[in-house]
């Protein structure tokens, strides 16, 4: 018969424990003490399985000897998991949602009971990570967050979960689901949350948004303007210039760390079209309604992940999903290896033995696309057609 400590580390993604019996936390030490008997357990609070996770901080659930004395008590179980070390400090806004919000989601609602409520404890070494999605973090809970590494003090807690469920990449399987929930009841939640008038005008670069009716459909261009970090549209002003003769409303979307969500929300929900190279800006697909048009431009060596990160949960949204993939004239790894290398001709055959670093950074940091606009005014009058349909319906 299984203990009030019980751990799960044989799922593909990620771990997760439990300690289904009264518990106190010291922060001091990351350990829950179980106040009954049993075996003495260790798990990590994260949720995705990576390379990461070496960086993250143990939390041990133990079973002796006698925990501290209890200092603050919780009638609300706790959910215990981790920032520091899954990228989420690094400011990615994909791994904010692929490794965070998204599996806490998940998390929430396959985990606990139906409208029990639990208190949130983080760890972190990134104070601005919390603050910048306090919003969200406090839709899942109504009590104060807890960041163990700025706590001194013992929490009890009728129990705790360690860790969190993860579906893959930016997904969530509504057949793994109790109350089969999918991304699109995720997209409520952020609507819900981020969907309110901005209660005073806009505060930082992104481009002006226009209340007035509107005869063109708007066309958000996520752009990257550090060569250096690679996927940035070298011909970006010419690219401009062939949206708009298409009859569109563009804007640049680059946004930044300290850009509100609020503000972001506003801009991509309004948008009928998104559009952008494979890369964390077009999480923002999460922001847009269903039925508007996302088009992914793909570079060469990152189809298989273009897919799963945007192409699978713009579907699960239901998104006007299109894939723009480059050829070898359009990519700027050609001018460096040349057009008969393997890096170009046969990008999978590099891939086979793991997606490594060295790998990754030839295909997303090294890779620049200058776009053909010929070929991708193609696309253009599709979207333009999706969009002019889904902008009669809609708004």
């Amino acid at each position: 018969m299984p203990g009030p400590i019980n751990c799960h580390t044989s799922y593909g993604s990620y771990n997760l424990c439990s300690i289904s019996s009264p518990t106190v936390l010291d922060p001091k030490v990351v350990t829950f003490y179980d106040l009954g008997p049993t075996n003495l357990l260790a798990n990590d609070p994260r949720n995705r399985k990576t390379s990461a996770m070496a960086r993250i901080k143990e939390a041990t659930l133990a079973s002796g000897p006698i925990g501290p004395h209890c200092t603050v008590r919780h009638n609300s179980p706790a959910l215990l998991f981790s920032v520091t070390g899954s990228n989420l400090c690094t400011g990615n806004f994909f791994h904010a949602f692929n490794d965070g919000f998204i599996p806490l989601f998940i998390t929430v609602n396959s985990v606990f009971p139906k409208d029990e409520d639990r208190v949130l404890v983080i760890s972190t070494s990134c104070d601005w990570w919390v603050q910048r999605y306090v919003d969200l973090l406090q839709s899942f809970s109504k009590h104060r967050i807890i960041t163990i590494d700025n706590d001194t003090a013992t929490h009890c807690f009728p129990s705790a979960t360690v860790g969190l469920v993860s579906h893959g990449f930016m997904t969530i399987e509504p057949q793994l689901m109790p109350n089969s929930k999918t991304l699109l009841h995720f997209h409520a939640l952020l609507d819900k949350i981020y969907g309110q008038k901005l209660s005073h005008p806009p505060t930082t670069s992104i481009s002006p948004i226009s209340n007035s009716p509107r005869s063109r459909p708007r066309f958000v261009l996520a752009t990257r303007s550090n060569v250096s970090m690679g996927r940035v549209i070298l011909n970006q002003a010419e690219l401009r210039n062939a949206v708009e003769e298409e009859g569109f409303e563009v804007i640049e979307f680059e946004p930044k760390v300290e850009t509100p969500l609020r503000e972001i929300y506003k801009l991509i929900s309004s948008s009928h079209v998104l559009v952008g190279v494979h890369g964390a800006t077009l999480t923002n697909l999460l922001f847009l309604r269903p039925g508007s048009v996302v088009v992914q431009v793909v570079p060469i060596g990152v189809e298989w992940i273009a897919g799963a990160c945007f192409g699978k949960p713009a579907n699960d949204m239901g998104l006007e999903y299109m894939e723009y993939k480059i050829g070898v004239e359009e990519t700027s790894l050609r001018e460096k290896y040349g057009k008969d290398d393997l890096v170009i001709k046969d990008p999978l055959a590099l891939q086979r033995k793991g997606w490594s670093k060295e790998i990754m950074d030839i295909y997303l940091v090294e890779q620049n696309v200058k776009l053909d606009l010929v070929r991708f005014r193609r696309y253009l009058k599709k979207a333009n057609e999706k969009a002019r349909v889904f902008m009669e319906r809609e708004g």
